[in-house]
């Protein structure tokens, strides 16, 4: 898959001599650790001179380059603020991480050992505080290029970053874990930078070949199985296409394999034209993104592979696109779904619901999971409700539901969590079917109805809804990423299961 070399971490216990570039992490108002201070002696107090303005680290991520003397080895000293001591936390210092990468960056450098002497007040160990810089730089360094031809500007170099340490081991440990959560990340962002004329139905189970190799059962179920399992809805999705749909059932058995597995589903529409209810051009511009909750997933996936875990989960991936054409799904249309409900179709581009229907059903009764989670790029309304800060989050458990939460504020992926009542079935009574597939104003609190929706294909599993329509793509670079795919969910996910099994 087309992005950078990765960077090579190492760690070790002592400065390296040969060190071209030194980062000191540095918070505000304490004085320099043992490592730090040594190399302040052999520069004559320059590093506690910087360091001594009142304001100098409490921006966390600020860099203040220093040019050493002669007689230091280094040629480039930088100080990388941390902010108050008081406040650092995982977010921040992966913050920090990013901010470090694109400084580094922007100087042309593409190696640096970084120094980290635990100080007072500082709630994380020395082994934490540089495992989430590392994740910082990590996730900001990733690039998605296909050009033949690019700028020559360090952008294929592969950095070497040296972690210096007074417990190699514990690090070591610490990173194991970052650099999984990493590959997924950027697993995840890379599926949806992937164009639709190379990421589709067809193509899809290729690109799950990173799953397979980390020791992920793949199973791929094709058009033929999905309607042997009864699932018209997933096939109504695609079948304006000349690609048939598929699921992707991703199977990982952690040391719990025994226990109920966590199941993940993933909506994975590799393109959604809005069918016949076609979308407006600017709404389509950015529709190959509409498979985020099943790169997501896949993200999800190979982090937890990557790093061991114990954990027992399954994903599963249902695939479509949804086109207009003499064959695709029309309005008015009803559906006997997996489950055996009946359906009735009013707008096209509501197609999500449908794909996720049957995959949820599918998952329940197939795995019987201790939770089941799903990721949607799902509805405009949680976008016009929650503005560019937060997604949604709907759920049947109040205890998962506010574990997710804090999981999501630990790492910087905030949703907000909203209602999913029964109230809001009165909205899907059809007279023809056992439901209509959405409320009757989808302009107007669209986002409930369609975890209403769901919520009847779930079989009273615990079950929580993600609409993270939105925050698919970046637009713009941000302090963890460049612009195009984001990842969203994967590191919420990640830190939700991974404290859950602390």
């Amino acid at each position: 898959m087309p992005q950078s070399p990765v960077p090579v971490f190492e760690t070790t216990d002592k400065l390296p001599k040969d060190a071209s570039v030194i980062v000191i992490l540095q918070t505000a108002g304490n004085g320099l650790g043992s490592g730090a201070a040594a190399l302040n002696a052999e520069m004559g107090g320059i590093i506690s001179r910087a360091c001594s303005a009142p304001d100098a680290l409490t921006e966390s991520g600020a860099c203040i380059d220093l040019i050493p003397p002669q007689g230091v080895s280094a040629r480039r000293v930088i100080v990388l603020a941390l902010g108050r001591a008081d406040a650092v936390n995982a977010l921040s210092l992966t913050r920090a991480g990013g901010a470090l990468a694109a400084h580094l960056e922007g100087k042309g450098e593409s190696e640096a050992a970084l120094v980290f002497d635990a100080v007072a007040g500082v709630s994380l160990s020395e082994a934490e505080v540089l495992s989430r810089v590392a994740l910082g730089i990590r996730l900001r360094r990733y690039r998605f290029d296909m050009r033949n031809k690019r700028p020559k500007a360090g952008v294929d170099q592969v950095w070497r970053v040296r972690l210096v340490t007074s417990g190699p081991a514990e690090l070591q440990a610490g990173l194991t874990r970052t650099l999984a959560v990493a590959d997924g990340v950027e697993y995840a962002r890379t599926l949806v930078n992937l164009p639709p004329n190379h990421l589709h139905p067809d193509s899809f189970a290729d690109h799950l070949e990173p799953l397979r190799q980390a020791g992920i059962e793949v199973e791929v179920l094709d058009a033929a199985e999905l309607k042997k399992l009864g699932m018209n809805a997933l096939l109504a999705v695609g079948a304006g296409s000349v690609r048939a749909p598929k699921v992707a059932v991703l199977h990982y058995r952690g040391s719990n394999a025994n226990a109920q597995p966590l199941a993940f589903v993933g909506k994975g529409v590799c393109f959604d034209s809005g069918g016949l209810c076609i979308k407006g051009g600017a709404q389509m511009f950015d529709m190959k993104a509409d498979m985020a909750g099943a790169a997501a997933v896949c993200g999800l996936m190979l982090a937890l592979a990557r790093q061991d875990s114990p954990v027992h989960a399954v994903g599963v991936l249902g695939i479509a696109e949804n086109l207009p054409s003499g064959t695709a799904l029309k309005p008015r249309e009803i559906i006997t779904t997996a489950s055996g409900q009946t359906v009735e179709v009013f707008d096209t581009d509501a197609e999500g619901r449908l794909l996720l229907a049957d995959c949820l059903y599918y998952t329940a009764t197939r795995f019987k999971p201790a939770a089941m989670v799903d990721l949607a790029t799902l509805t405009y309304s949680v976008m016009r409700g929650l503005g560019s800060i937060f997604a949604g989050l709907f759920s049947t458990d109040d205890a998962i539901a506010s574990r997710m939460i804090a999981a999501g504020e630990t790492v910087g992926e905030r949703f907000w969590r909203l209602p999913l009542d029964r109230a809001y079935d009165e909205g899907l009574q059809s007279p023809f079917a056992d439901l209509r597939h959405h409320a009757k104003d989808m302009e107007d609190g669209d986002a409930p109805y369609a975890a209403a929706f769901l919520r009847h294909f779930t079989e009273d599993c615990a079950w929580v809804h993600l609409d993270i329509a939105g925050k698919e793509l970046a637009e713009e670079d941000g302090p963890l990423g460049r612009q195009g795919g984001t990842a969203f969910g994967v590191r919420m996910l990640e830190e939700w299961v991974h404290a859950g099994e602390a």
